[in-house]
């Protein structure tokens, strides 16, 4: 008896003992996918836990039998918990990825490189303005997207008219033209279509602004070669969005805004509508207007419809109506004579539909087909000269993608069919064309090793008027280790001659020539760039990363607008070439509710002509973007904004002042409501405290270089509501 008393005895010790187990975790930041240094990991319900190490991983020991609940916490991050029944059936480490606080959180997919990868895991260089970032940059400007670019580093925006406020954007210092901008995918603003189209696109509806730098033209074909701005539509969800905003301005301006979205079962919506108003408005006193007096209307529906399971439909409207005058003040306000009576009117109608279809023929397939239709009306109206015209586009795509096992595949072909007729006034010789591209696409991304993704692209399109193009592309991602990722990429690219330029836009298009095609090719281009990316906790508060992006681009045989002895304007494309090299670093560094942004470019744009270089014009050498935010989720933010522009050369050859810009940004969240109040370039820099903006007389102005804001310090505030 006592012999069985002491063999179970010793065998519920030896159990005991048995049943002591050990978990092993590694933490990842889910959003970066880097390892958490100083995370919390605790068994609840007991006193057993442990803190991550420099490498993410964390072991406890002496974890009993049965259900436990493991639980993850660190500063910043929602807290996770996963119930596990001990003794695990693998003793491998299980990865345990955390997300940011709610604003912060999400992944980041990128929609413009057709991949169902995130951000973190592609090997081109993209950058995503979303979340909370979207929403502060749109609180400073509801009205339009020009401020929201204009901040991002390597990024800016250039005026192209001292009164209307038309501006275009430029991507490492080469102009507008050279940068395609998407809606959704669809390229909705090209050629006469980008006129005003910064001004136009009201940010409301956003869910987030994609950012590809450098050549980009294996899915994007021609003139992506400064690189391409994807503007990403929210859709609907399981949850009903009823977004309102208003803001008004100093300068009396007004916006007004609201978005819906709802799913109904397999029936879902979007509808987003926007009226903006400005009035005519003149800081410095000069008698012009540095703000334009417009309306504005835009409505946007969209529906979606999920035919089965793997078959989904999608179909949505653009429409613009805007009326925009600017000019001398007197005439505006109704009081013009023969001195008073400078004025520049755009009249633009902006119309599109698009059509997407998806088909997931398997686990690892999807067919995809889209298409769309634009027609846009523009009418420039100056004392003695009018310019209108239409322009008709449309786009049909039918791609196949494949994903499976660290491969993706994705190819296709589509059409791009571009029609301008213009409107004849008196002697004007027109400026039509009648364009199509076919072209056809392969690309693939693949994931070599743990540490090594390689993204390879070939595209070959046919003109109609200049010809064919190849166009392959390379990109390389090493992850050296968890906190340092680099990224190596370049390809070819090409731009057909446009009439519709910054230079032609400046001169409303007067005079400007159609361009002989038997005498004109397309330009071409190579760019590269190297992206080196650091990321990395200094303390459990403290985190550090810095970003730097080495580029290069070359274009060859660029087209440029000079004046002929008949006074008259023509395109001309001499030998040569113009060239952009520099570099960009951002530097991001946060202490619980704080964040430090630095950024910093150095972009050098010259162009080469025979034995002469000169500097390109309007091109800051070095822009510093300097932003410290204190923000505490869903309660309030609190923004100071510095930014400084190097001297620019001008196109005659003067150089420009430097200058600094700086903002405050607030707002007081409560839930579902939120005021913001906003204070823009309060120490009220403009060009016209540097110099006069026009000379000759105000009835003929002959207008300065824009190099600087003509607007100066500008209030807005308003409220929002999510219902």
């Amino acid at each position: 008896m006592l012999k069985s008393i002491l063999y179970t005895f010793v065998l519920l010790i030896g159990s005991t003992v048995w049943a002591q187990n050990t978990f092993t975790a590694i933490i990842i930041d889910h959003e970066h996918d880097h390892p958490l240094v100083g995370a919390n990991v605790i068994v609840k319900g007991s006193t057993l836990g442990a803190s991550s190490d420099q490498n993410g991983r964390v072991e406890i020991h002496n974890i009993p039998d049965g259900e436990q609940v493991i639980s993850v916490s660190y500063v910043g991050f929602e807290e996770s918990s996963i119930s596990l029944s001990f003794p695990l059936a693998q003793s491998d480490p299980v990865f345990i990825f955390l997300h940011g606080h709610a604003e912060h959180g999400e992944e980041v997919f990128i929609s413009a490189t057709r991949s169902s990868r995130t951000i973190a895991d592609i090997p081109t260089r993209v950058e995503a303005i979303s979340g909370e970032e979207l929403v502060e940059k749109g609180n400073m400007k509801p009205g339009d997207i020009r401020m929201l670019l204009n901040e991002s580093t390597g990024i800016q925006t250039q005026q192209t008219s001292a009164t209307s406020y038309n501006s275009s954007i430029r991507i490492q210092g080469l102009d507008g033209k050279y940068t395609q901008i998407l809606k959704d995918g669809y390229p909705l603003y090209s050629g006469f279509s980008g006129g005003l189209s910064l001004l136009q696109i009201v940010p409301l509806d956003l869910k987030q602004v994609e950012v590809i730098k450098g050549a980009s033209s294996t899915l994007h074909g021609g003139g992506a070669i400064a690189g391409l701005v994807n503007l990403v539509s929210k859709g609907p969800d399981d949850h009903r969005e009823i977004s309102l905003l208003l803001n008004g301005t100093s300068a009396l301006g007004l916006d007004a805004s609201a978005f819906y979205a709802e799913e109904f079962g397999n029936l879902g919506t979007t509808f987003f509508v926007s009226y903006n108003l400005g009035s005519a408005y003149d800081p410095a006193g000069n008698g012009l207007t540095a703000i334009p007096e417009f309306r504005r209307t835009t409505i946007n529906p969209k529906f979606f419809l999920s035919v089965s399971e793997n078959t989904s439909l999608s179909l949505g409207f653009n429409s613009t109506l805007e009326d925009r005058l600017g000019g001398d003040m007197e005439y505006i306000d109704g009081h013009g004579d023969s001195t008073h009576a400078y004025f520049e009117e755009n009249s633009t109608t902006r119309f599109s539909t698009q059509f997407g279809l998806e088909h997931k023929h398997n686990k690892t397939s999807t067919i995809t087909a889209k298409s769309s239709w634009s027609y846009y009306d523009r009418g420039v109206v100056i004392p003695g000269y009018t310019f209108s015209g239409i322009q008709r586009a449309s786009f049909s795509e039918v791609n196949y993608g494949y994903a499976h096992e660290g491969l993706e595949i994705v190819a296709g072909a589509n059409l791009w069919t571009d029609k301008f007729s213009q409107e004849s006034h008196a002697s004007t010789e027109v400026v039509d064309y009648d364009h199509y591209t076919l072209g056809a696409f392969i690309q693939s991304t693949w994931n070599a090793s743990e540490r090594l993704n390689l993204e390879t692209g070939l595209r070959v399109d046919k003109q109609n008027e200049y010809g064919n193009f190849v166009l392959p592309r390379l990109a390389l991602m090493v992850k050296v280790n968890p906190k340092l990722v680099l990224r190596v990429g370049g390809g070819l690219g090409y731009k057909t001659p446009t009439v519709f330029t910054e230079d032609a836009e400046k001169l409303q298009f007067r005079n400007v020539l159609p361009i002989d095609v038997t005498i004109t090719k397309a330009e071409e281009s190579l760019g590269t760039n190297i992206d080196i990316n650091f990321r990395t906790p200094l303390s459990e508060y403290l985190t550090l990363s810095i970003n730097s992006l080495l580029f290069y681009t070359r274009i060859d045989d660029p087209i440029m607008l000079a004046s002929n002895p008949s006074g008259a304007f023509e395109f001309l494309q001499p030998e040569g070439t113009i060239d952009t090299r520099g570099v960009e670093t951002n530097i991001k560094l946060g202490y619980d509710h704080f964040k430090l942004f630095v950024g910093h470019t150095y972009a050098d744009v010259n162009q080469h002509y025979g034995e002469e270089t000169t500097r390109f014009p309007l091109v800051s050498k070095h822009r510093l973007n300097n932003v410290l935010m204190y923000e505490k989720h869903d309660e309030i933010r609190i923004g100071l904004e510095a930014y400084y522009f190097s001297p620019q050369q001008l196109s005659d050859n003067r150089s420009s002042e430097e200058y600094w810009i700086f903002g405050l940004m607030t707002e007081k969240m409560w839930d579902g409501f939120s005021l913001f109040l906003n204070f823009e370039n309060f120490l009220d820099t403009r060009q016209s405290k540097f110099e006069a903006i026009y000379t000759g007389s105000i009835t003929n102005p002959q207008f300065n270089d824009i190099y600087a804001p003509v607007d100066g310090f500008v209030i807005n505030g308003g409220l929002k509501l999510s219902l």
